[in-house]
C-alpha cells in the first residue's frame, strides 16, 4: 500500500553545500499494517513523514501510495491526494481555536471534492469518546481531549494511511496509553494502515513491527 524506493532529501547549507537528510533505499507498509518508526533526534523521522504526506518535496525517488507516485504530483495535486488518502496526527494537534470539536473534524472534510458529512464527524468523535464535547472549542478541552479530536479529524476522509508524529509527546503521561489504544483501535476499525513515530519504549514495544531509521536511512549518520 505504501512503498518507498530510493528516496533522497537534502537541504542547502549557508555555504551552498547540500546536507543529506534522507537516503532511504526501501520502506513499505502493507494495507492495514501498524508500524512504529524510531530513531534518535535529527535522523529524519519527521522529515520522512512530511515527505510521505507530500508536505515536503524530495530530491529524488518514489513514494507510492495505492499505486500513485506522490513525488510526481504537482503541489496542488499532492494537496488533494493527501486530503483524500492520508490522515496526519501532529504532536501539536493543530486544531483551530475558533472552531468546535465537531467543526474541526468537519473542516478536515472540506479539502476534498466530497461533501462534509456531519453524521460521520459526530460518529468519529463518539468513537474517540467525545460525543459529549461536540460543541466545545479547544480551549475548553483537556490536552488529551484535543489529541482525540485530532485523531477523529485525521480519519475524517476515510484515509488509507495514517501518519502519527510523536502523538503522545504533549499528552500527560497518565493519558498516553489511552491515545495509543485509541489510535490503534480506530485504525483497526477503519482498516487504515499506520506509521507512527515515537521515542517512547513503552509505546514502541506494543507494536509487532518496529523500524529504526538509522538502519532504514543511509543518511542518518550525517543528518
Amino acid at each position: 500500500m505504501l512503498s518507498l524506493s530510493e528516496v533522497c532529501k537534502s537541504y542547502q547549507e549557508p555555504d551552498g553545500s547540500r546536507l543529506p537528510i534522507l537516503d532511504v533505499p526501501e520502506l513499505s507498509v502493507a494495507a492495514g499494517e501498524q508500524v512504529v518508526l524510531r530513531g534518535r533526534s535529527g535522523c529524519g523521522k519527521t522529515t520522512l513523514l512530511n515527505c510521505i504526506a507530500g508536505l515536503t518535496s524530495v530530491d529524488s525517488g518514489r513514494i507510492e501510495i495505492k499505486g500513485h507516485d506522490v513525488v510526481k504530483l504537482p503541489e496542488a495535486a499532492r494537496d488533494r491526494f493527501r486530503a483524500k488518502f492520508i490522515g496526519f496526527v501532529f504532536q501539536t494537534f493543530n486544531l483551530l481555536p475558533a472552531f468546535s470539536a465537531l467543526e474541526n473534524v468537519l473542516l478536515g472534510m472540506t479539502f476534498t471534492d466530497q461533501r462534509a458529512d456531519p453524521q460521520r464527524a459526530a460518529e468519529l468523535l463518539k468513537m474517540v469518546g467525545l460525543s459529549h464535547r461536540l460543541t466545545h472549542k479547544p480551549r475548553a478541552l483537556s490536552v488529551g481531549e484535543q489529541q482525540r479530536v485530532a485523531v477523529a479529524r485525521a480519519l475524517a476522509n476515510k484515509p488509507v494511511l495514517l501518519l502519527a508524529d510523536e502523538p503522545t509527546a504533549n499528552v500527560d503521561p497518565a493519558h498516553q496509553q489511552q491515545i495509543i489504544d485509541l489510535l490503534r483501535d480506530a485504525c483497526r476499525q477503519e482498516g487504515v494502515a499506520m506509521l507512527l513515530v515515537t521515542h517512547a519504549d513503552e509505546v514502541a514495544n506494543q507494536f509487532e513491527r518496529i523500524e529504526y531509521l538509522e538502519q532504514v536511512n543511509r543518511a542518518a549518520g550525517v543528518a
